[in-house]
């Protein structure tokens, strides 16, 4: 294939992408450095990637240190540029991933998780998509990895969207969905400048409540303002995701359902419930009480695990179903939408690990 540029829509040629890695965390070192290696071994060449740090002078100083001031050197070597940046924004995921696509020079954006690694092809299927000029935004296949080797007995395939992995019920191959999933994800530049980026006030932040949903406002938004838009999964671009033995337990299972109730609270408060909650109706009504169906059978015919998985749906939905109410409370009394900046590419002493405000 061609190799990609930078080039704006409408040109000919295959898109140039940008990948944007956000980070926060110096006890995920090994997984960053994983993360880029992952990328720089594409067989479609990323124009760059971009390493954004929240909020983390510490950790952006032994990044800008480890990829060498040009961005090209330290962990690892290669012509691949290498940057290390300050979160321009306030703390939260929202802000970094604007401070990324601020400072990027692609077509395309591409955004991949900390704590995950990109199959070979990964890059090669969302640039392909994009041949089509109505394709703004297309996501990917996101497998776990679970500490302990293997997928505890009781977890349901349809809650994997816990551990921020593709669950089961999505539909497969290359098909248009109403929104991608953010940490396996790509976007046309034009489509996040036409809608700001994404939505400050929604998504993680560093609090304890484990929230999200700031992809999927942001996939609204875009086709309200774009109606011709369309948005994609890919399930031969995968990545996979590391889960760490804490969230395999079912505390974090329940704490995790009952934040993403809160956080679809908060989007349907932003766009509205028709638009919020669309995909939500048809996975509770259809893919979950198939869930229970399986669930209870595997039970019936003693197979590991069955009324463990069966029960754990019913009690995600509770949670999940509680944490919209009190998200909804919440929404109600606090007014008001979400912030949509996008931030200025950070200063040149701050893209070097200097100058960083704690």
């Amino acid at each position: 294939m061609t190799p990609p540029s930078s080039a704006p829509a409408g040109r000919s040629g295959p898109p140039g992408v940008s990948v944007v890695v956000c980070v926060y965390t110096e006890d995920r070192w090994d997984d960053i450095l994983a993360a880029v290696a992952s990328v720089r071994d594409q067989s479609y060449p990323a124009l760059e990637t971009l390493l954004v740090v929240d909020h983390n002078p510490a950790l952006l100083r032994r990044l800008a240190k480890a990829y060498g001031d040009d961005g090209a050197g330290g962990a690892g070597g290669g012509a691949q540029p290498v940057r290390v940046l300050a979160n321009a924004g306030p703390r939260g995921l929202s802000a970094a991933r604007n401070t990324g696509v601020a400072a990027s020079c692609g077509e395309v954006v591409a955004f991949l998780d900390d704590d995950a690694v990109a199959e070979r092809d990964w890059l090669l299927h969302f640039a392909e998509a994009y041949a089509d000029p109505r394709v703004m935004a297309v996501g990917g296949r996101t497998q776990p990895v679970w500490a302990s080797r293997r997928r505890p007995a009781w977890f349901p395939e349809e809650f994997d969207w816990v551990v921020g992995c593709t669950y089961r019920g999505l539909p497969p191959g290359r098909v248009r969905v109403r929104n991608v999933l953010g940490g396996n994800a790509s976007f046309r530049r034009s489509a996040l400048e036409a809608v700001g980026g994404f939505a400050s006030g929604i998504g993680r932040d560093g609090r304890r409540l484990p929230l999200g949903g700031e992809e999927t406002e942001l996939c609204i938004r875009l086709t309200k303002a774009l109606p011709d838009a369309v948005l994609l999964i890919d399930d031969r671009s995968v990545i996979h995701h590391r889960v760490p033995p804490g969230r395999e337990q079912f505390r974090y299972f329940r704490t995790r359902a009952y934040a993403e109730g809160v956080s679809k609270a908060l989007v349907a408060h932003s766009v509205g419930a028709r638009a919020g909650l669309e995909s939500e109706r048809r996975y509770t009504t259809r893919v979950l009480p198939a869930g229970v169906a399986r669930g209870l059978r595997d039970a019936v015919l003693r197979r590991p695990g069955g009324a463990g998985r069966a029960g754990a749906i019913v009690a995600g939905v509770a949670a999940a179903a509680g944490g919209y109410a009190l998200g909804t409370l919440r929404a109600r009394r606090g007014g008001g939408r979400f912030a949509v900046a996008t931030p200025t590419a950070p200063p040149a002493a701050a893209a070097a690990g200097e100058g960083v405000a704690a």
